[in-house]
């Protein structure tokens, strides 16, 4: 599995119950999605994970929502739109129910952008 320019990650290692991607570039880093019932998990935490929210921040949403839910058919759990705290993005999740947020930073509204930390 390939991704764009502005994700950069690339396929390490696929099998049916494992994937790992790599992000090569400066602060290189890996992520690795397993089965939740495959023999590598510990036996006491073979049970699909609820409540995980992953995000990952990518230049542009929208291209990244036209790549992988209108071109990819990859299906969103919740559909691409802009909160008011200052996240344009959509979920979608993985085949153990991780939830996988898209997001690209916008202007907050009001209230919220009060409640950013500068620096």
């Amino acid at each position: 599995m390939s991704t764009g320019a502005a994700s950069a990650f690339e396929t390490a290692f696929e099998a049916g119950w494992h994937v790992s991607l790599r992000r090569p570039r400066d602060s290189p880093y890996e992520l690795a999605l397993l089965d939740h019932s495959h023999p590598t998990i510990p036996e006491g935490f073979r049970a699909p994970a609820r409540g995980l929210l992953l995000t990952f921040e990518v230049e542009d949403v929208d291209a990244e929502w036209e790549r992988l839910v209108v071109h990819g058919g990859l299906h969103p759990e919740l559909a691409l739109y802009s909160d008011d705290f200052g996240q344009r993005h959509f979920i979608a999740a993985d085949p153990n129910g991780i939830l996988i947020d898209v997001i690209t930073p916008v202007a907050p509204v009001g209230e919220f952008a009060e409640q950013y930390v500068s620096g």
